[in-house]
């Protein structure tokens, strides 16, 4: 939920106008939309080359993966690693457009381990995926831009881990 919501929703479950602090927090978050654009550009535009990198690194750090009896062994068990990792970028887009974590945890960590257990998949590999998409995403981005997604991907990691 974006920081707009959130202040409208919190001032109209207390009956209440927005408090100047609130409207203080509206106010940042409208005035930072432009380099949340533009690393949501620059992540979208960029999410093969990403994905990519981030599975070779991955597997050069554990091979065992994609070894006979790893969880990626095979061509069907890679696409679907690949089409995962698309899938947390595309939710680190949306918690950088909504200025907040929420739509990370709602929409992708709610069930993620639940599932990642019952498919056989290793919770901590699944947190290094992660680390290694940060890696290869933050590589795209300026020192100022690094330091406003990181965070996001901290808290995707976290919730692998």
């Amino acid at each position: 939920m974006s920081v707009v919501s959130q202040v409208i929703l919190q001032a109209d479950n207390e009956l209440r106008y927005p408090s100047s602090g609130e409207l203080q927090s509206i106010q940042n978050f409208l005035q930072s939309g432009g380099q949340r654009m533009s690393i949501v550009e620059t992540l979208t535009e960029n999410e093969k080359k990403i994905v990519d990198r981030a599975s070779k690194e991955l597997w050069k750090k554990r091979p065992d993966f994609i070894a006979p009896g790893g969880n990626a062994n095979g061509q069907r068990e890679r696409a679907l690693c690949l089409r995962d990792y698309g899938w947390y970028l595309r939710l680190i887009t949306y918690g950088m457009l909504a200025g907040d974590k929420e739509p990370i945890e709602s929409i992708g960590l709610i069930g993620a381990r639940e599932m990642y257990n019952a498919l056989g998949v290793p919770m901590p590999g699944m947190a290094e995926a992660m680390r290694c998409l940060k890696e290869a995403s933050l590589s795209l981005l300026s020192a100022e831009e690094a330091t406003e997604v990181a965070p996001y991907f901290d808290y995707l990691i976290q919730g692998m881990s």
